[in-house]
């Protein structure tokens, strides 16, 4: 039994409140699961690492969306997530599984967010094989 951390992000919710799900279900048999939400995918990182650092937590599951619009503003967001999220797990010592979509429509947010295929079980299920790889090592 594990302790874990969902990082999710508020904007677009109703993609990301698919994700929660998906990862409370990966999760359902553990010690503890708590929810911290934030504002966008860009502050993900921050809230991960305050949590990673915490000590309260054998893992962290970052959750989001970033669409991409017309702008090159998907870029650099997908981008500053990404590399943060793998500092946080590099300096932390503790898995961060990455359940942030970076999609370009919305129907494939949908998709990666339903039942079938859900990319924040996924996520969660990662975050938790690694503690037992990290164990081992």
């Amino acid at each position: 039994m594990y302790r874990f951390a969902i990082v999710a992000s508020e904007y677009n919710s109703v993609i990301v409140d698919r994700l929660i799900a998906g990862a409370r279900r990966a999760l359902k048999d553990q010690e503890q699961v708590n929810l911290i939400r934030v504002p966008g995918s860009f502050e993900i990182p921050l809230a991960a690492k305050r949590a990673a650092l915490s000590k309260k937590y054998d893992a962290v599951v970052a959750l989001g969306c970033v669409l991409r619009g017309e702008t090159p503003h998907f870029e650099y967001i997908s981008r500053a997530v990404s590399n943060g999220l793998q500092r946080v797990a590099l300096e932390a010592g503790i898995p961060v599984g990455f359940g942030v979509l970076t999609v370009d429509t919305v129907e494939q947010a949908m998709e990666r967010s339903g039942d079938s295929g859900n990319k924040g079980f996924e996520a969660a299920m990662a975050a938790f094989q690694m503690i037992k790889v990290l164990s081992e090592i």
